[in-house]
């Protein structure tokens, strides 16, 4: 039974005016949420993963940043775009939480740890200042932080990394929201804290039943904590599905290489990781056909020419590539997981 969508973005367009031109971030992005599930949008640097993100609560300055004629973001029935930014200022927090990528500067170094939490659930209706320092300390202790009301009183600076990032959850988390939104919340983390919090939202979402879009370049990370997984490049969803299909059975050529660019323990020595040739596209005059054409090494002259549609039935695996295509040569994708389930390579 497929569960219920609690937001739905259709046709999404993000632009950036600049002095070089006009930047096309986002490039027509469709997709849903539903509810308590995890999904990971994954891409390299400057694939417009982050820039979707912070779309979904209007936290890109308008100007220089421009939605397209006929973005839809749908949050519950409650259309997004069109919002004013004093009616977005009841929906950021509240309806939907945001974990920024690095807390040593997302948080304000002149402000106690506590009053910063508390700024979720400022002006809220049926609040006394005893129950929101209550639920403050209650956040804290849910996110696994020791001596609450010792943290409740620290500035900044006299946490650790770790414990900041935690911190950043607990702002997320505060106001009980239906959605967190998690932009690369580990990046600045070495590997045995980024676990920790790995863990820590994965434990949380089961708790409270939180949708999470969990935004990251690491496939490592989407394979232990997600659900779903579309792959972004060039502004675009170029492969979408469960993490099994995006794992087991890859089809973009770019989902491809990221995947042989992992560095895995459970690799022999011999195997050298792979990287991805070439440049992203330039955003100023994206290409008219597909968008990794030309570091593709099967690239065709239609891909060139004309972008591909989206191959695979609604609600499942799908894949924006020209390979799919049933008059295209059979190619069959070779990645680090090949013969790993069911001993075939993956077409």
């Amino acid at each position: 039974m497929k569960q219920e969508s609690v937001l739905e973005v259709k046709n999404l367009e993000f632009s950036f005016h600049t002095y070089g031109g006009v930047v096309k971030a986002v490039r027509d992005v469709s997709f849903d949420l539903r509810e308590g599930e995890i999904l990971g949008i994954v891409g390299e640097s400057g694939c417009g993963k982050s820039v979707t993100a912070q779309c979904i609560l209007k936290l890109n300055p308008e100007p220089p940043g421009f939605f397209g004629e006929h973005s839809s973001i749908c949050f519950r029935g409650e259309e997004l775009v069109s919002k004013t930014e004093k009616e977005m200022q009841a929906v950021r927090g509240a309806e939907i939480g945001f974990i920024f990528q690095d807390p040593m500067t997302s948080l304000n170094p002149t402000m106690k740890i506590g009053r910063q939490i508390e700024e979720v659930l400022k002006g809220r209706k049926g609040y006394s200042k005893k129950e929101v320092r209550e639920k403050v300390l209650k956040i804290l202790e849910m996110v696994g932080i020791s001596d609450a009301k010792k943290r409740y009183k620290q500035y900044p600076y006299e946490l650790s990394g770790g414990m900041k990032q935690r911190v950043m959850i607990a702002i997320a988390l505060v106001g009980n929201p239906g959605i967190v939104i998690a932009d690369e919340p580990t990046t600045s983390l070495d590997v045995t804290i980024e676990a920790s919090i790995l863990d820590l939202l994965k434990e949380l979402q089961k708790t409270l039943h939180t949708a999470i879009i969990f935004i990251t370049h690491d496939l490592g990370v989407i394979a232990k904590l997600c659900d779903r997984v579309m792959v972004m490049y060039g502004g675009k969803i170029v492969e979408r599905g469960t993490v099994e299909e995006i794992y087991y059975d890859t089809k973009h050529p770019y989902t491809a290489g990221l995947m042989n660019s992992i560095a895995r323990l459970d690799l022999e020595k011999s195997v050298k990781l792979k990287p991805i040739e070439g440049t992203p596209p330039d955003l100023f005059a994206p290409p008219e056909g597909c968008p990794f054409a030309a570091r593709c090494e099967y690239a065709m002259n239609i891909c060139y020419r004309k972008m591909p549609p989206e191959f695979g039935e609604k609600d499942k695996h799908r894949c924006m590539c020209w390979l799919q295509d049933e008059k295209a040569p059979k190619i069959r994708l070779k990645t680090q997981l090949s013969g790993k389930k069911g001993g075939e390579e993956h077409v």
